[in-house]
């Protein structure tokens, strides 16, 4: 239900390109937002970021925003997390949100203390100025995995 209401209030906002949102079940349904998009243009996919971590229907405790390309399964955390490892430069694509939307009930949260929070913007797209010569993804082809599965059932049953 939340990735659908976020996914509906990105859509309201013009964002162009966009295939698929996940409020995660690791977060919670709140903490980790996954974002697919078709990059268009630069800086898409940091504009995708901004924007979904700050709609009022995923600002709430949210920790983590993570855009990843079209090829991404944003529900499937496996792949998210494969993204995130070969599409993210940590000094380039993670930038760090301050004093944001927070919670009492966040374990985070001192008591007595304003309920803000901080959270993580990661872009695990292909850099946008190298998606013509950025490193196709290595698979096998679904014969030969159908294949190899038959033949080992027991292994990869």
């Amino acid at each position: 239900m939340k990735s659908a209401i976020i996914t509906d209030s990105l859509r309201k906002t013009g964002l162009p390109g966009l295939r698929g949102v996940w409020a995660h079940e690791a977060g919670g349904g709140r903490s980790l937002l996954i974002v697919a998009i078709e990059q268009r243009y630069p800086g898409h996919a940091r504009q995708a970021a901004y924007l979904t971590a700050q709609l009022p229907s995923a600002a709430y405790m949210n920790r983590f925003t993570v855009v990843v390309d079209h090829d991404v399964n944003p529900r499937d955390l496996g792949e998210v997390m494969w993204a995130m490892c070969g599409r993210t430069d940590p000094s380039l694509d993670i930038e760090v949100m301050k004093r944001t939307w927070g919670s009492r009930v966040d374990p985070l949260t001192l008591p007595g203390e304003i309920a803000f929070n901080s959270r993580a913007i990661i872009d695990a797209c292909r850099p946008y100025e190298r998606l013509g010569d950025f490193p196709a993804v290595a698979e096998s082809s679904p014969e030969l995995v159908a294949s190899v599965s038959r033949r080992w059932p027991e292994v990869l049953g």
